[in-house]
């Protein structure tokens, strides 16, 4: 069992705080209280208030998860975060750290960042957000010149493939075995799917992604945020400004970033107004016309993990 010495004595709130997470905050910092916040469905979330060593209060959202991509979550978003933060600062709510900690059954892994008070229900102002996304795609350059990420990040609860690649096509293709592997893991075999699979892995993916990289054409790396879509974008109640959360970023093709948006879920990105001033500030890679081709392929792998993720879903059919 954990030493009770371990937690956090004589806070207020309904979640337990470890003394973990007392050493990722500014030495001397006291935490007051640890509140249930929000829904996630991988992850227990609160909002930590705190007493910071001048005598000011903050708040601060926690998040923890146990099981087996737990580190590559809570790693992959701080990573993920921080990049963003350093790129386009504002973008999302600014990373604070991670850690671990035993709470006497198993590691439990948890992130902080500040804390903001959003509103999800309401459509975000296309321009603002869609020329900051741009930003972010335009100024985020990987490291090396090459497709991946330094550390390995998760959409929804599912690690992602992000080692580093010259060919995107290569990238993509990892990304989107793992997914398929996922699935297969969670709904069992299906002689027709893993048919068409693989014909998408040996000859949709190649024929449509090299082309991005041959005959004198090339696209550079391009960070983005990896799972933008309408439940991880808010309005902060306090600043009336859009902030995106939850990445789980990769050095991509940019157009990656868009394939959530064409699928089944979408409720505001589903209007075209986002996608055509986007394409205002990034145009569309060459082969231009094949622009809708790459988009319903991108939309493949975000059906796919949602479809591992809820077993029995109709993402898997369609």
């Amino acid at each position: 069992m954990t030493d009770p010495a371990e937690w956090v004595k004589g806070i207020g709130g309904n979640i337990a705080a470890h003394e973990a997470v007392s050493q990722v905050l500014p030495k001397e910092t006291s935490v007051v209280c640890a509140e249930s916040y929000g829904t996630s469905s991988w992850t227990k979330t609160a909002e930590l208030s705190v007493i910071l060593p001048g005598g000011s209060p903050k708040r601060y959202f926690f998040k923890c998860i146990k099981g087996p991509s737990a580190r590559a979550l809570v790693e992959g978003e701080y990573y993920s975060a921080s990049t963003i933060e350093a790129v386009v600062p504002g973008l999302v709510p600014k990373p604070a750290g991670w850690g671990v900690y035993n709470d006497g059954e198993s590691q439990v892994y948890f992130y902080l960042a500040d804390f903001h008070d959003m509103d999800l229900s309401v459509a975000p102002e296309p321009e603002y957000l869609i020329s900051r996304i741009a930003e972010l795609h335009q100024r985020g350059t990987s490291p090396n010149g090459m497709f991946g990420f330094p550390v390995p990040t998760v959409l929804g609860k599912f690690e992602r493939t992000v080692t580093w690649e010259k060919s995107w096509a290569k990238a993509f293709a990892r990304q989107i075995e793992d997914v398929i592997r996922y699935d297969n893991e969670r709904n069992g075999p299906w002689p027709e799917y893993d048919a068409a699979c693989r014909q998408l892995i040996d000859v949709v993916i190649p024929r449509l992604l090299e082309a991005l990289q041959s005959e004198g054409r090339e696209i550079r790396p391009a960070l983005i945020h990896g799972d933008l879509w309408e439940n991880n974008v808010g309005i902060d109640k306090e600043t009336g400004k859009t902030i995106v959360f939850d990445p789980g970023s990769t050095y991509a093709h940019n157009e990656m970033e868009f394939g959530t948006w064409r699928c089944s879920w979408a409720f505001h990105f589903n209007s075209p107004i986002y996608m055509r001033l986007y394409q205002r500030h990034v145009v569309p890679s060459e082969p231009v016309e094949e622009w809708h081709d790459r988009n319903r392929l991108y939309s493949i792998h975000p059906y796919l993990n949602d479809s591992a993720g809820h077993p029995g879903s109709v993402s898997r059919q369609l």
